[in-house]
């Protein structure tokens, strides 16, 4: 069942076009992420889907309720909808468990089981001037959650934050929709923090959705380099001889250009077939390294496990792993 439809919703301001027509929907218990650069339109849809910013055209219905704008209603706003800024905004010099208990409509038994979800139980007498940011956040959200939300709209939640604080506040989401039974839509330009998490993926670009899929067809098969960037690194290769993408299915034709992964070629000694290239440079990053290697019209990244027994101006050949590798569309920007 669908919890949240949106239909054809545009939003034009100033004579420019914030948003193109979009439509979608998100099913109850569904982990939707939308993606995409700063200025994507990502935070101005998240802010009418929670009736904060009116539309120019289409609607948005939570449970079949039609969402009325900021232009129709004296109080913005949503009913069981909850929306997470990226600015935390708690009241300043109250003690946290004051700004906890106006807000709640929750029994102290439920209460107290969402502090400790949400990691605050040790932060109630202090005061919000006294929390770091990402103690704020996790306030912050404690008290949207205690209103008890059918949807929760998250705007950015991990922008501002270390990556202790992040890791902290990624599980806590990750435990809402089984602990609480709330449906999440979660906001962010940082693609990779989404394919773990969500169930599908929407990226908007200049105001338009570009695409829509599971994490793994959206990082897999993007449909521009735009797209691909914002889920990791890529390679573009252009021209190269047919042999370099064997085992695959579908190789790729003179002048086209295939975006590979760097975990999706694979390196052998010179004269063990594929293309030949020369390493550049090798790059340590913990668990994995990477390698650029030049090639004949080219440089391309190329992960490797740790440690690696390649080194700078050693000769190998480089293939692409069956089925690795996406063939962009005509436009690939």
């Amino acid at each position: 069942m669908d919890l949240l439809t949106v239909s054809g919703v545009s939003l034009l301001e100033n004579g420019h076009a914030a948003l193109q027509p979009l439509s979608f929907a998100q099913r109850q218990g569904q982990k939707l992420a939308l993606a995409g650069e700063s200025g994507a339109g990502k935070s101005t849809l998240l802010q009418i889907i929670a009736g904060l910013t009116q539309p120019s055209t289409g609607e948005v219905r939570i449970g079949g309720e039609r969402v009325r704008g900021p232009h129709e209603t004296l109080v913005p706003g949503h009913p069981g909808v909850a929306y997470l800024s990226q600015k935390s905004d708690l009241p300043r010099s109250l003690r946290v468990e004051q700004v906890l208990r106006y807000a709640s409509k929750r029994s102290e038994a439920e209460a107290q089981t969402l502090y400790e979800l949400c990691h605050i139980s040790h932060l109630l007498a202090r005061r919000t001037d006294q929390l770091s940011g990402g103690e704020q956040q996790r306030v912050a959200l404690a008290r949207l959650l205690l209103g008890a939300p059918k949807l929760l709209l998250l705007d950015e939640p991990f922008s501002n934050l270390d990556r202790p604080h992040k890791r902290v506040l990624q599980t806590i989401i990750e435990e809402l929709s089984e602990q609480l039974g709330i449906t999440c839509l979660l906001v962010s330009h940082d693609g990779p923090d989404l394919l773990a998490w969500a169930d599908d993926i929407l990226v908007l670009h200049r105001g338009q959705l570009v695409q829509q899929g599971p994490p793994a067809q959206i990082y897999r098969q993007p449909v521009s380099e735009y797209a691909a960037g914002l889920f990791g690194d890529y390679s573009l290769v252009q021209g190269v001889n047919p042999e370099m993408l064997v085992p695959s299915p579908t190789p790729l034709p003179a002048g086209e250009v295939q975006l590979v992964r760097p975990e999706e070629f694979r390196l052998g000694p010179a004269g063990s077939g594929g293309v030949a290239g020369t390493v550049r440079a090798v790059r340590f990053f913990g668990s994995y390294c990477e390698l650029a290697v030049k090639l004949p019209e080219s440089i391309i990244r190329v992960r490797t496990d740790f440690p690696t027994p390649l080194a700078v101006d050693d000769v190998v050949q480089v293939a692409v792993v069956a089925n690795g590798g996406w063939r962009l569309p005509t436009a690939t920007t």
